[in-house]
């Protein structure tokens, strides 16, 4: 068992027993326990994680990105009875620190709450019209027209 004949006839002694070591045997999943790593820091790891996360910032945007994006809401307005397709990427604010991130989604549109600023959607997702960055779609066809005949 181990390699120092100094100790070589300990290894194979038997567990002591009896009225002299009145002990029990530990089970080795207990004993096992005792040389487990200990985390002195509790959700310092977390913590670190937590503050490593990147995050972005909301894009400000200019006059005449804020104007399209009106002009392709007033398309959707208008056309909002047929459930157009659309794809909107927008801003999603991070719940824990500052900054967020841009998302993507797709979805029908069904209505437009100009009361709280949002479009909702068949699925019942539900965007804010001032976090929207860019709106796609076959609806806005129109726009493509006139863009092109410019």
């Amino acid at each position: 068992m181990g390699d120092n004949p100094k100790y070589a006839k300990e290894y194979d002694l038997p567990y002591p027993e009896g009225v002299e070591y009145p002990y029990k045997r530990m089970p080795m999943l207990d004993r096992a326990a005792q040389f487990a790593s200990f985390k002195a820091l509790s959700g310092y790891e977390d913590a670190v994680d937590e503050a490593a996360r990147l995050t972005d910032a909301k894009i400000e945007l200019d006059e005449a990105t804020i104007d399209l994006l009106n002009a392709k809401i007033q398309i959707l307005q208008d056309h909002i009875a047929e459930e157009p397709e659309i794809t909107v990427t927008y801003f999603l604010p991070d719940k824990k620190k500052a900054g967020g991130k841009y998302v993507t989604t797709s979805g029908n549109a069904k209505r437009i709450d100009d009361y709280e600023r949002r479009i909702q959607f068949t699925d019942r997702k539900s965007i804010p019209m001032d976090d929207i960055l860019a709106l796609d779609g076959e609806v806005f066809g129109i726009l493509k027209q006139d863009a092109e005949d410019i």
